[in-house]
Parts: C-alpha cells; structure tokens; sequence
C-alpha cells in the first residue's frame, strides 16, 4: 500500500495537495559574505549568507548581483553563492540596498 496522498474524490472532485511552508532562517541582521574555494577545485565562489529570506527573494537579489559582477551563480541552501572573488562589489551593491554587511573569513 503506497502513502500517496488523495488526489480525487468522488464527493468534492480533485483535491489540491497543500505545500509545506518554507522556513526562513533567522539570523542577527548581519550579511556576511566569505570566499570559499574548497571542493570547488580551487576555483574562487563568495558565499553570502544572513539573508533572512525566502527563496524566491533570495533569486532575485542573487539574480541582480549576478548581472552587476557579469558571472554566474546560485541559491543553495539559504545562501547566495556568485562565483570569482568580487567580495568588495558584493558588500558595496548589498550596502545600497540597506544592508549591514561584513566580511568573514581570509
């Protein structure tokens, strides 16, 4: 016996399965960004971790600092990851839009 949930009854008709809500994490108001090499065959990502966002938001700031550093990157877990080393562009535009923001690590 599978643990599907229902999809159609008889009586009401199709039945829409409600989504979990997502959680945001919490943090002390305080972007940090840090350069990670680590596991990524020595090429350089700055991970900018402290946004206390959904998802959805997170896109669309990783989205605009992307196009403003001219590379790529990603939403993982929480966090932004845009790679190359532009920690010093990514705490000035962060800083524009109002943000308290510090470099960690080397």
């Amino acid at each position: 016996m599978s643990k599907n949930p229902l999809v159609y009854s008889t009586d009401i008709g199709r039945v829409k399965a409600e989504k979990p809500q997502e959680t945001v994490l919490k943090g002390d108001g305080i972007v940090r960004i840090q350069r990670q090499s680590s596991g990524r065959k020595g090429k350089g990502v700055s991970v900018i971790n402290g946004l206390a966002l959904p998802t959805a938001e997170l896109e669309k700031i990783a989205s605009e600092l992307k196009k403003r550093c001219g590379c790529g990157g990603s939403v993982k877990n929480g966090n932004i990851e845009i790679q190359g080393e532009n920690r010093d562009l990514l705490k000035q535009l962060l800083e524009q839009k109002g943000y308290t923001v510090k470099l960690a690590g080397g």
